[in-house]
């Protein structure tokens, strides 16, 4: 019997063999990639063999494409859920010992218009771009995955994902891409090796798997395996609706291990330091070592952990007399991250967003003291999974630091979480530090334990109940909180009850204020006019909070306001919101250097109306007027946060913020200007400049950072930074400067 007809009867009767017929230059009859679809639209995929690497070149010449037939039947979620996409979209899966590949041949009927402006390896801009997003779902617990995106210009993003939400933008892993363009669209080819990625131990494999295309130019979204467009928000992470990918092999079992040493020069000067710090010169070295215990299961170890690459934080401007937050960016802390989020709450954050709910775990606790680096000694981690049972535990050693009065302390945080049902989980959480911010002789630790419970499409509970000890508080040291989540396509309800008590204490954690108890209820009505052509959705809200002090019960803090939104076809976007605030302060508030608001209690109100300009656009962005009463006065401000895309490998995203301040104690003005520029050389090296001047920290910095992959995973990095005051006449005195040289080689074993 010849090969040619051994291959078709094996694909007759979908056995193993597609991996012979690929090999097979004499086939006749094409392996399809679609094995099944039932009745209900679940999909089941299979993964093709090649006896050959892929050539990564973006160009789709090589004779899998010909012997393959792809699957092609995409369904838009937006804009007319559950229609065919309007342009034609062909994909691939293939694999060897080594990578899993992806590739996709995309039609547009009008390339002229394909939006293309990003080629920075993880810029944030890349989901603005015509591209297609690969999602796998290696354990098929329809929960977690991994992200990969790549543009039409063959930029690269990826992250990973737990509980269909809380993503990490900033995980990182090595894996390749290559586009091309054709006259009627594009190309790209991926490859991921199998040692980028975690999922069961076993030869066969089943995997969940979805892909998305963004048509960017007609703001039209489609998926391979229909996402339905109920689901508003998050839907590229619903891997519970996923395809089924079979066929897959993974390589026999070896050692994973990953070895990154690096070295790093400084030269520093610090004007408040004591002594004074002038160019100081100075020279380090460390490593990060990754052993695979298991194929699902991770040890990370780190020794002389080092952040100097990392960009500074966003300038933000505080008119609250609460603590700003600052989310992680150091990647260290953040694979893996998603494991540690507890009670629905993310670990990470973003900047601006901390909310009045506790965060148990937040890792800038860990070597930073006073917005400054503290030494990181050394330290291990150990993340994944286990059947059921999702693990993470971390133990970081900190050093002294004079100039902060920074104690040597030490960090442990311990996670454990059980799927439970389709897609819930519950799960405990432990943190400890071994010397306390508040005694130098004893330690702080957290308990919790957690439940996140989600039901039907977009119907999620989630509860925890916590409790802390610190030296000398003896009081209520407890918090929990209940709320209830559903974010349908039409309506959506969230309900959330929080209590935190007047010494809960996370001291690894981060917690906005203390002593209250909170009720919170949002409503919302958003349908899908069928008479405007122009316009996608109209949004009506209403949200109101409730907040008093927990031992009293007296009212603290009140916010009931009214949001109305309209989503244009084109992604622009109009937003009026009007909110009426009830603020009683119980000590004196210093809000501006020369103004502190009394204790008293205050009622005011705002009206914000705003426009978004589409993230397609050469220049896009939001701007903001706010006009309304503040504590005892008023206020009126305008702020622009965008994006102007000058060539595709050149872009400014500036911002720019004035708050004008009418208060009976006095009057002031905030001024936040900054603009990040970043010239794009290739997807792997960029040159980024950070300038923020902030009036009301009295500070002018700037960040300058080349970065340079010069292959995947292995990275050289030249960072200058410097922080000037302005509070003097004349140019900003300098109060601090920094130039660093560090690069690290990722070896894999």
């Amino acid at each position: 019997m010849s090969v040619t007809r051994m291959c078709a009867i094996a694909v007759l009767a979908l056995s193993v063999a597609p991996a012979l017929c690929v090999s097979a230059q004499a086939q006749s009859t094409p392996t399809s990639t679609l094995v099944s679809r039932d009745p209900a639209g679940n999909i089941t995929l299979r993964a093709v063999r090649v006896a050959e690497p892929i050539r990564l070149d973006g160009k789709l010449d090589e004779p899998p494409y010909t012997t393959v037939t792809p699957f092609t039947d995409f369904i838009q979620q937006e804009p007319r859920g559950g229609e065919p996409t309007t342009e034609k979209t062909e994909t691939w899966i293939f694999f060897d010992d080594t990578n899993v590949y992806v590739a996709a041949r995309l039609w547009d009927s009008h390339p002229e218009r394909m939006v293309m402006n990003e080629l920075r390896h993880d810029s944030n801009n890349l989901i603005n771009n015509e591209q297609l997003t690969i999602i796998f779902d290696t354990f098929h617990d329809r929960r977690n995955g991994f992200l990969f995106l790549v543009n039409a210009l063959g930029g690269m993003l990826e992250e990973s994902f737990v509980d269909e939400r809380n993503n990490s933008r900033d995980w990182n892993t090595v894996w390749n891409a290559r586009t091309a363009r054709f006259d009627q669209g594009w190309t790209l080819e991926v490859a991921i090796p199998f040692k980028s990625l975690r999922y069961k131990d076993g030869r066969e494999q089943v995997w969940g798997i979805n892909m998305n295309r963004i048509i960017r130019w007609k703001n039209e979204r489609t998926y391979l395996s229909p996402i339905p467009s109920s689901v508003s928000t998050g839907a590229v992470f619903k891997v519970s609706s996923a395809a089924t990918l079979i066929g897959l092999e993974a390589p026999p079992a070896a050692k994973h291990l990953e070895l990154k040493p690096y070295a790093i020069g400084k030269i520093t000067t610090d004007r408040n330091a004591k002594p004074v710090v002038s160019n100081e010169a100075t020279g380090d070295g460390g490593f990060d070592l990754k052993y695979g215990v298991t194929r699902a299961l991770t040890a990370d170890l780190t020794f002389r952990t080092d952040f100097a690459q990392v960009e500074e934080d966003v300038a933000q401007v505080n008119l609250t007399r609460f603590n700003l937050f600052f989310p992680e960016k150091r990647e260290f802390f953040l694979e893996g991250q998603g494991i540690f989020n507890f009670g629905g709450q993310t670990s990470t954050g973003a900047a601006g967003s901390a909310t009045d709910t506790p965060i148990l775990f937040f890792s800038r606790q860990i070597g930073i003291n006073q917005g400054k680096p503290v030494p990181i000694v050394g330290g291990g981690r150990l993340t994944g999974k286990t059947g059921p049972y999702s693990v993470g535990f971390v133990n970081i050693q900190t050093d002294d630091e004079p100039a902060t009065a920074a104690r040597a302390t030490n960090f442990t945080v311990a996670r454990l979480r059980r799927d439970i049902f389709s897609r819930s989980t519950l799960g405990v959480l432990f943190t400890r530090r071994s010397n306390s911010a508040t005694s130098a002789d004893d330690s702080n630790e957290a308990f919790g334990v957690d439940g996140t419970f989600a039901f039907f499409q977009n119907l999620r509970m989630s509860a925890y109940l916590a409790k802390t000890r610190t030296p000398g508080r003896k009081g209520n040291d407890f918090s929990y909180r209940g709320a209830f989540d559903y974010t349908g396509d039409k309506y959506g309800l969230q309900v959330e009850q929080t209590s935190v008590g007047e010494d809960f204490n996370p001291e690894v954690g981060f917690l906005r204020r203390t002593n209250f108890d909170k009720s919170f209820a949002n409503a919302r009505y958003s349908p899908r006019p069928t008479s405007l052509k122009s316009v996608r959705k109209f949004y009506y809200e209403s949200h109101y909070s409730f907040l008093t002090t927990g031992n009293t019960g007296r009212l603290e803090s009140r916010d009931a306001g009214l949001t109305y939104r309209i989503e244009f076809q084109n992604s622009d976007r109009i937003n009026v919101d009007y909110t009426r605030l009830y603020e009683r302060l119980q000590t004196p508030f210093k809000i501006a250097t020369d103004v502190t608001i009394p204790v008293g209690a205050y009622g005011f109100q705002q009206l914000a109306v705003s426009y978004q300009l589409g993230q397609q656009r050469r220049l896009s962005g939001t701007v903001t007027a706010l006009r309304g009463s503040f504590y005892s006065g008023n206020q009126t401000g305008v702020s622009y946060a965008g994006r102007v895309g000058i060539t595709t490998q050149f872009a400014l995203e500036p911002t720019v913020s004035v708050n004008w301040i009418d208060l009976v104690e006095g009057r002031f003005t905030t001024r936040l200007v900054s603009t990040r520029a970043t010239f794009t050389v290739t997807p792997r090296m960029f040159i980024a400049a950070l300038p923020q001047y902030n009036s009301s920290t009295n500070t002018f910095s700037n960040n300058l950072r080349f970065r340079w992959e010069y292959q995947p995973g292995s990275e050289l990095f030249v960072v200058y930074t410097e922080g000037r005051n302005t509070t003097q006449p004349g140019f900003p005195t300098l109060d601090n400067r920094g130039f660093v040289v560090k690069i690290n080689r990722l070896v894999r074993l």
